[in-house]
This record gives C-alpha cells, structure tokens and sequence, in this order.
C-alpha cells in the first residue's frame, strides 16, 4: 500500500479535486440543480445571467472555504491521534 504522506506530497492524492458525485443520488441531485439553474438563466436578462453566475460562484467559494478548514482541522485532529498512539506504544512496549 502506497503512503498518504507520500501521495499528498507528490499530487496524487488531491482532496479538493474530490468533487465528483460518488453516489447516483449525488448525481441526481447535481443533475436537478443544473437543470433549474438553465431554467432560471433562460428567463433573465443578460445582466442578471451574470449575477446569478457570480452568486453561484459565491456559494462554491464559500462552500470551498469551509471544506479546507475542516480538511485541516480532521488532519491536524488525526495526526495528533497518530501522536497520542505513538505515546501509549512506547508505554506498552516498554520503550
């Protein structure tokens, strides 16, 4: 098995490129949203085509500004597990 450390390091494990639906319930979801977001385009005027846009990208900045604080916080938790680990093996091997 190959080593996290390693992958993330070298790019071949890329938590934010992880968008893609994995279920067909996810995909389904994304499906309806797209089709109502053309729904509602094809009715406005270019301007406000424009504002929609813009606030679409607003909620996927936010919604990525969230997901790299809780990447963080979940790697930064699990290594401090690995830590406290590492500690209780040196108390239970003796070392």
């Amino acid at each position: 098995m190959k080593s996290i450390l390693r992958g993330l390091y070298s790019g071949d494990i890329i938590p934010w490129e992880r968008r893609n639906p994995d279920s067909e319930k996810q995909r389904e979801i994304l499906r309806k949203i797209e089709a109502e977001g053309r729904y509602f385009m094809a009715k406005m005027s270019l301007d406000d085509c424009q504002r929609f846009q813009a606030l679409s990208s607003l909620h996927m900045e936010l919604s990525t500004a969230g997901e790299d604080n809780l990447f963080s916080y979940a790697f930064t938790l699990g290594m401090l597990l690995a830590m406290d680990v590492m500690k209780e093996a040196e108390v239970v091997l003796g070392g």
